[in-house]
């Protein structure tokens, strides 16, 4: 099914591309919760293009795609453009034929490279989002000061603003637990992708493993892999290469519903619905284990 672009766009895109590139069709894809997805067919071939709001930070997810290209750990799609009209912003970005099952004992260890990767501090030169909420990256050295303040609170903060005073009353109970559970956490800062769920993570053509949709930062390596398991999680082979490269650290599976939390916190804010009760009941398990430390 085609699908017209915004009057600007088809202009803006010849620009980033060649005044004389012929703009056959867009055809919608699957996916996209937060941007519009598009194949875009033309003579010189395909490309996938994000459409969003124009005051969306693509240029972030471009920065982010960069970075973990640049590591080397595994395939990410190139960005080729990006930009905005007074109605839309868009990303460019190289086309990849994907499929839903591969190679994952070689997703595992790739990712186990990616995060070799490190910086000196937790956090990212820019804030970017996590899907449609700003995420605050301002770095920080002290892995339990940046999890609760640049994290959890701003979701709590959140939750007030959207009205979900039950939920926004649990803020400094999370931050206890989290503070009790982090207190002795002192994880080398890795390159994270940030918003490790099923949906972005696929595999090309050759079965090897293909990353997008990166909300990237610099953190405990543990939080992409919590984000892995909050939706149904990835096969056994992934995790079992993962921990033949990374073994997991003491601690780890106590610390995982934590940082699950903050996407369930960010789900609640972006859906509502059942994502405020199950971030709640989050809350009170978290609060009633950390009580024993």
């Amino acid at each position: 099914m085609r699908a017209p672009l915004p009057d600007a766009v088809p202009d803006a895109l010849r620009k980033a591309l060649g005044a004389g590139l012929h703009l056959r069709e867009a055809t919608p894809v699957g996916g996209g919760s937060i941007a519009q997805v598009l194949r875009l067919a033309t003579d010189a071939g395909p490309y996938c293009l994000k459409l969003g709001a124009a005051a969306h930070p693509f240029d972030a997810e471009a920065q982010g795609l960069a970075e973990l290209a640049a590591a080397g750990a595994l395939r990410v799609p190139r960005a080729i453009a990006h930009g905005k009209t007074t109605t839309h912003g868009w990303l460019l970005l190289e086309w990849i034929d994907l499929q839903d099952d591969g190679d994952w004992p070689a997703a595992g260890r790739a990712l186990a490279t990616l995060h070799a990767h490190g910086a000196r501090e937790h956090g990212w030169p820019r804030n970017n989002t996590i899907g449609a909420t700003p995420q605050i990256n301002t770095p920080d050295a002290d892995w339990a000061r940046f999890w609760r303040d640049r994290r959890l609170r701003p979701q709590f903060a959140l939750a007030r603003r959207n009205g979900y005073a039950a939920l926004a009353a649990l803020e400094d109970e999370a931050c206890a637990a989290s503070d009790r559970l982090l207190a002795a956490q002192r994880p080398r800062p890795s390159l994270l992708h940030g918003d490790l769920w099923r949906g972005n993570l696929a595999f090309d053509a050759s079965g090897a493993p293909v990353l997008f949709d990166p909300a990237c930062y610099h953190g405990d390596a543990e939080t992409d892999l919590a984000m892995t398991r909050l939706f149904g999680g990835f096969p056994p082979a992934f995790y079992a290469a993962y921990d033949d490269e990374r073994p997991p650290a003491p601690g780890a599976r106590e610390r995982d519903p934590l940082y699950r939390l903050y996407h369930l916190l960010n789900h609640a804010n972006l859906f509502g619905g059942s994502y405020i009760a199950q971030a709640a009941a989050s809350i009170e398990r978290l609060a009633a284990y950390s009580r024993r430390f």
